[in-house]
């Protein structure tokens, strides 16, 4: 059986550490059949998929343990009680205006979202049949990778559209290094991978009441 790494598990829920290239649920097509949901149901027997991560996308990845659980948790993600926080490096010397940010430091991104028919996947802003989106974003340090100027960045998502992070902060001018999908291609060659990991989750216990806190170092 393949690796799989759990950063908390109890009776009631599982908290998993997901690499990036790999798919949370299976794909369309034998070879994409491998997945978390399917080497975390191999291991514990009873995981049951709450909501997804990007392929590309590394980090924290919660899964039930029945179905009672899982409906309260994917209940919590769908009402946003459940604070997340991600790590990126995106191109450029991203500044921080502090006259836009609020008392915590944190900037925001509101850029409405939708599907782009003709490119699927791929997501555009469009302000007249976006969904609303909201972004926070703020400046961890500027790095470079691979030659090129960079910033790495803490954000928290407001909301939970489909390639949100990426397409918000590609949007402001700072695409993320290695996204094959937003940015240039100079830009996606900086990096063998997406530099986007899911880094914290923050959520009431659905069962004991208790506050779980989680946190994942990325590998970039």
């Amino acid at each position: 059986m393949s690796a799989l790494n759990c950063v908390y598990e109890d009776e009631h829920l599982l908290v998993l550490d997901k690499p990036s290239g790999l798919l949370c649920v299976p794909g369309r097509g034998p070879d994409k059949q491998d997945c978390l949901s399917l080497r975390a149901l191999q291991h514990f027997g009873d995981a049951l998929v709450v909501h997804r991560l990007d392929q590309a996308t590394s980090g924290l990845v919660v899964m039930a343990r029945n179905p009672a659980v899982q409906r309260q948790l994917s209940q919590a993600f769908a009402e946003r009680k459940v604070d997340k926080r991600y790590i990126a490096v995106v191109a450029g010397e991203l500044q921080a205006h502090s006259e836009a940010a609020d008392t915590r430091g944190w900037q925001l991104i509101d850029l409405t979202i939708a599907a782009d028919w003709e490119r699927r996947p791929l997501r555009v802003i469009n302000h007249e049949t976006g969904k609303s989106s909201q972004t926070l974003w703020r400046v961890i340090e500027h790095t470079t990778q691979s030659g090129i100027p960079g910033t790495r960045v803490l954000l928290s998502p407001l909301t939970g559209r489909t390639h949100q992070l990426r397409l918000h902060m590609a949007a402001i001018g700072h695409p993320m290094l290695g996204d094959a999908l937003y940015a240039s291609e100079a830009v996606a060659c900086a990096s063998p991978r997406l530099l986007l990991h899911a880094a914290a989750l923050e959520l009431v216990h659905p069962v004991t009441g208790g506050l779980l806190q989680l946190k994942s170092d990325p590998l970039f």
